[in-house]
Formats: structure tokens, sequence, C-alpha cells
């Protein structure tokens, strides 16, 4: 009932101006929209105007020896998009879920700096080999949900800034870290899942879903009187946390805002307007 009355006031709001009729549209649309996109080819940037390299793609392409790194090259610009606004950051907590050979601490050591905390999560135990002050292995099972509760409730696993999931890379150890962990992310905080693998991937497909919430208008509101508050929505928990969901190639970023947002406000300013929209 609350949807549909929603629904209604939208419509009076935004009444559709457009004469020819509309089917719905549904996820299969975009898939079969994809099976027939031919993009325009674009020329490079100039090299003047290109964004700066990425230094964690300088860290990899000079590191020859010692513990190895295993990413998809385009990771490396996704990474410092979205880390290095808060790279900086006061007691920066780091968490990577995969360790693997060790390779990618360092790289973050480098990238983040000295005084950043990083832990690093693996199930196999020989990876306590990678422990070195200010670096903490915790060993354990990602899939495991009690495993997160316990780490966070003793104090072992601080709030996050940033979470890096290089672990299992299974739709349901995708899902039991995030559900866990991304609750504790600290505000402003980065949430990065990667190598989200194949068509019609039941972790995509989980995003999608918490994705969705962000465009939720159930609780929305209208005030013709007070035009800096023409049209509110309350916020849901996502709204109110979440500041955005990016997807990538294999990818998923989850930004957290900074403070909790209460509510979405579209104020309404000038004088002058069309008929057609109130």
């Amino acid at each position: 009932m609350i949807v549909n009355s929603a629904r209604r006031l939208y419509r009076q709001i935004f009444p559709s101006t457009s004469a020819t009729p509309v089917s719905p549209i549904s996820w299969y649309d975009g898939v079969n929209f994809t099976d027939q996109y031919t993009p325009d080819l674009v020329s490079p940037l100039p090299a003047d105007i290109r964004p700066e390299r990425s230094p964690l793609e300088a860290f990899f392409d000079a590191k020859l020896e010692g513990p190895g790194i295993w990413k998809w090259r385009h990771y490396f610009d996704i990474y410092h998009r979205h880390f290095s606004p808060i790279r900086n950051r006061d007691h920066l907590v780091i968490l990577e879920i995969g360790i693997y050979s060790g390779g990618s601490l360092d790289m973050w050591r480098e990238y983040f700096g000295p005084t950043a905390k990083i832990y690093g999560v693996d199930i196999e135990p020989s990876c306590r080999t990678y422990e070195r002050p200010g670096t903490h292995i915790l060993i354990g099972d990602q899939a495991d949900r009690t495993f997160w509760q316990r780490m966070i409730a003793d104090g072992t696993l601080p709030a996050p800034d940033i979470v890096i999931d290089d672990g299992g890379h299974t739709p349901e150890q995708q899902r039991v870290t995030l559900e866990e962990l991304l609750p504790h992310l600290r505000p402003g905080g980065v949430y990065l899942c990667e190598d989200i693998h194949g068509k019609e991937n039941h972790f995509a497909a989980f995003v999608s879903g918490l994705a969705d919430s962000l465009n939720a208008m159930e609780r929305l509101s209208s005030d013709e009187a007070n035009p800096e508050r023409r049209i509110v929505v309350k916020a849901n928990s996502v709204q109110a946390s979440l500041n955005s969901v990016h997807l990538y190639p294999y990818v998923v970023v989850i930004e957290k805002r900074d403070s909790e947002l209460p509510e979405l406000v579209a104020p309404k300013h000038g004088s002058q307007w069309e008929p057609f929209l109130r």
C-alpha cells in the first residue's frame, strides 16, 4: 500500500510526456542489448590530460622478485580511484582477504604508508609467515560467519576503513564476507570485492539487489508550499549509510557515507516553469 501510494504521488509530480506506448523493461533486455552493443571507436585522450598512472600499477610492474602478486591489470586503476581519497587518513585500517603469496601486503604497505594497520586473512595457516610489525595475519574461513563475528566482537579485527576481498572467489564466500563486514566499515570507508567472474554470477546478482535499494522511493512526500522540500524521500538503511555502488569488470566497489543521511531532498529553485510538469 505504501509503495503504491508513493508511485501514484510520483506520477502526479512527473506525469509521462511520451505518446509512444512503453513496454516493461527487464534484466533480460539489458542482456539482449549487450549482444548488439557496438560502441563508436573513441580516440585515446591526449597524454597531457590522461589520469595519472596508478602508483599501485607502477609497484606491480617493478616487482620482479620476492613475494608474488597476481592481479588483473585493470584493477590497479580501480584501487587508486577509490582508495586515494582516504589514503592518508589517520589510523587507517586495511583488511585484505586472501593472502596467497603475500606480495599484495607489501603493495598495500607501500601505498598506504608506514602508519597504516594492515590485516590479512587467509584459511591457510602457513600464511602466518607474512606477519610483521604493523601487518597482522588472521587465520580463518571467510565463509564462516562465527569467525568474523568473533574477530570483531573481541577486538582482534578493528573496524576497517578499506576491505579488499580477494579470497576464495565463490559467491557464497563473497556474500557472507560482505554481510558480516559491511555494517562494520568505518564512515567514508570503501568495500571492494574482486574476481566476480562470469555472466549471471550469483554474487553479482546479490549486489544488484543491494544497489536496487539505492533507488527506493517508497517513503516519498511532496510539499508544494515549500520549494526547499518539494520532494522528500525518507532514506532506507542502504540509502542512509551507503554513498554508492560501482560495477567494473570482475569488481564491485561499495563506498560508505561519511555520516548518516536521514533523507533525500529535491529542492525546486527558479520562477519560470513549463506547464507540462508541476
